[in-house]
């Protein structure tokens, strides 16, 4: 991978595949943050990755249940997946589109299969508020396949472009003032590299979907299904494998606040916590 003067490149400091896990009706996934092993990464909360062509491990789905104090993000690989939620916003999501909804003082959402076989394939992220926006009105933004951007590079390099804005400049379709989120999925052929300019105070992890990448300047390896949080830096450089590579690369800004978490809700304190518990049994939301 080329050199650049007095430019730090990422490397990777820990890796994790996660954790089975169970959540909604029983729906089955890994959870890579959020687990014992890695509770979180500020400001993200929790990663899960579902992805099963059996029915029954997906059919139940993620019925009607509220959140306060955080982002959810959901983002489809594959199959199709119908949001609804308390302030009345409805859509589904296909493959390359993103619904990211913030729960803000509360909201009430469900999210089901649109299907009853073959393969449902995604992610779901939390990514925290900063206590001045924890209890303020909820938001919802849903974008289409057509509606995210995708860069395609001359060397094959395809860039669904979630949030952020690639080095090359295409811009993602979310919008978050918060953490000033990056978020990108990238498809990269066999052999090819590729680089992104991170905020150096970011937080930042890649997850190798499919195949094996070359991170750093060094090319620790992270394979299939793994996490790797990755160090200080204002370059991330990687480098595909013998085979093609997808992988997410997502970086964000660090809140540095106390987290109090409660089930469905994420506060600065424990009292904030069991406020929320009574307002959902109180109808407040």
């Amino acid at each position: 991978m080329p050199e650049h003067a007095n430019v730090t490149t990422r490397k990777i400091l820990t890796t994790t595949v996660g954790v089975p896990a169970t959540d909604g009706d029983g729906v089955r996934m890994t959870r890579i943050i959020g687990s014992p092993e890695l509770d979180m990464l500020d400001p993200f909360l929790l990663l899960d990755c579902f992805e099963s062509d059996r029915p029954q491990d997906y059919i139940g789905g993620f019925p009607s249940h509220p959140h306060r104090g955080f982002e959810t993000v959901t983002y489809l690989l594959a199959g199709r997946m119908r949001h609804k939620d308390s302030s009345g916003n409805e859509g589904v999501i296909e493959p390359g589109g993103v619904q990211w909804m913030t729960a803000g003082r509360g909201i009430v959402h469900s999210e089901m299969p649109e299907q009853d076989n073959g393969l449902l394939k995604g992610f779901q992220l939390w990514v925290n508020l900063p206590a001045q926006a924890k209890m303020a009105e909820p938001g919802y933004q849903e974008f289409s396949p057509a509606q995210t951007p995708l860069e395609i590079r001359e060397n094959g390099t395809e860039i669904r472009v979630i949030a952020g804005r690639t080095s090359s400049g295409t811009e993602g379709a979310v919008r978050n003032n918060f953490v000033r989120p990056t978020y990108l999925d990238v498809s990269l052929p066999a052999g090819r590299s590729f680089e992104q300019v991170v905020d150096v105070d970011d937080n930042a992890f890649l997850f190798v979907v499919d195949g094996e990448l070359e991170v750093g300047e060094k090319g620790a390896r992270l394979g299939q299904r793994s996490l790797g949080i990755l160090g200080a830096g204002e370059r991330i450089a990687v480098q595909a494998g013998s085979g093609d590579t997808r992988f997410l690369l997502v970086s964000a800004r660090p809140i540095g606040e106390p987290v109090a978490r409660g089930g469905p809700f994420v506060m600065n304190t424990r009292q904030e916590i069991l406020q929320a518990f009574d307002d959902y049994r109180h109808n407040r939301f």
